[in-house]
């Protein structure tokens, strides 16, 4: 797509803008508000998107994994996060990190994860993470991006292609938000009734003796 930014649509996220500090800081300033019960929520907003891509295909399937420094990541199969060329031929990936998410930061009525807390959007693990990494593949090309507490600290890099889709994040909570719990069969089936068409897997490395759980 090469045509100008300014004529691009804006649906989930606006293209005009990067990074929207003002935003990014309100969110740090209430951690409470923007990550009630702590890591996990954060988790489940991410997870969000995963479900979006596999009710709107039918299916999907997506792994979060607990290292043991503390981060997440998790890794779905879904389209990529959407990716485009401007004008002057850079590649320009949708500001879903930096800035708000339209659907739901100023209407939090929309949406309920699966904890029973509203969902406002990716931007909030961004700006409440340490650090977080976002890696995206699509048809068109794979690029990684590093942010720190919601800002971006590199360029969007291309990465080599590996013929899949999908994007991984990877994020590491801030330490204010306590440690990262092993889910609960509970909320496995919160996760399974609030998104049916998403399996999840869950992959402990803190402790080896935690082998792989599913929700699907």
């Amino acid at each position: 797509m090469d045509a100008s930014r300014a004529s691009w649509v804006n649906t989930t996220h606006d293209w005009s803008g990067f990074v929207d500090a003002d935003h990014l800081s309100h969110i740090r300033h209430k951690p409470d508000e923007f990550a009630p019960g702590g890591p996990w929520h954060l988790a489940l907003e991410v997870l969000a998107y995963a479900a979006d891509e596999a009710a709107s295909r039918g299916e999907g399937r997506c792994v979060v994994v607990l290292h043991p420094d503390g981060s997440l990541s998790v890794r779905d199969d879904g389209r990529g996060t959407d990716t485009r060329v401007d004008e002057h031929g850079q590649s320009v990936k949708k500001p879903v990190m930096a800035t708000k998410d339209l659907r739901f930061f100023d209407f939090p009525q929309a949406e309920v994860l699966p904890d029973g807390y509203p969902r406002r959007g990716m931007s909030v693990v961004a700006a409440l993470s340490a650090w977080l990494v976002h890696t995206n593949r699509r048809p068109n090309g794979a690029w990684t991006q590093r942010y720190e507490h919601g800002v971006p600290v590199s360029d969007l890099e291309p990465i080599e292609v590996d013929g899949t889709t999908g994007t991984l994040v990877h994020f590491k909570p801030d330490e204010s938000l306590g440690s990262v719990p092993l889910p609960e069969e509970g909320d496995f089936s919160r996760l399974a009734t609030a998104w049916p068409h998403l399996e999840v897997q869950v992959n402990d490395q803190r402790l080896r003796r935690h082998g792989p759980r599913s929700a699907d």
